[in-house]
């Protein structure tokens, strides 16, 4: 059985990205899989990492109990809406504050080398945005996609990392979002 988290970063809990969530929650419980779910618009924490790395400032009790569904899982999917090119501030907040030295990563002494400590999981990433996925590639880069994939999940040793791109969603139809719908649902299914 794979133990899969899912974390909606989407700060509106009345937000696309729940019913994203649900269709995944749902192909992936179809598949088999032990399921545990962080919704980070309901944590109770200060997503700003006040100090950097120089002081550590004391997890609340729901970071805390982040950091063990992320030790737990061996799949992770992310599921958040791009805004202005990146991730909502409380989902980076989160990060910031979770994937820390010592947890995520850990810096080798004497070297600009690194240990990976969340080695051994893969990832998904998917995410909302109010343009087509193509001119978000071709014309913007994907800039988020670069940073949670290569600079956040492969830098603490996830892999392999998916990624999805659903958009453009503003002004999108019933018909549109439940076709991405069921072809996420498929995906939970695969475990992907």
């Amino acid at each position: 059985m794979k133990k899969v988290l899912i974390i909606n970063g989407h700060p509106d809990p009345g937000s696309f990205a729940v019913a994203i969530t649900e269709a995944y929650k749902i192909g992936a419980l179809q598949a088999g899989a032990e399921i545990k779910e962080i919704i980070v618009g309901k944590l109770d924490f200060n997503p700003i990492l006040q100090f950097g790395y120089r002081k550590r400032t004391e997890l609340e009790p729901d970071l805390l109990d982040a950091q063990q569904k992320i030790l737990w899982a061996e799949h992770i999917v992310w599921i958040y809406p791009i805004w202005w090119g990146e991730r909502p501030a409380l989902l980076k907040g989160f990060i910031d504050r979770t994937f820390l030295p010592g947890f995520a990563f850990k810096y080798r002494e004497n070297s600009v080398w690194w240990d990976k400590l969340l080695a051994g999981r893969s990832a998904h990433i998917i995410i909302t945005l109010d343009q087509p996925a193509w001119y978000y590639w071709l014309v913007n880069g994907r800039p988020t996609f670069y940073s949670m994939k290569k600079m956040t999940l492969e830098f603490s040793g996830f892999k392999p990392v998916r990624t999805t791109t659903l958009g453009p969603m503003r002004n999108s139809t019933d018909t549109y979002r439940e076709k991405w719908l069921r072809k996420i649902e498929l995906m939970g299914k695969e475990l992907r």
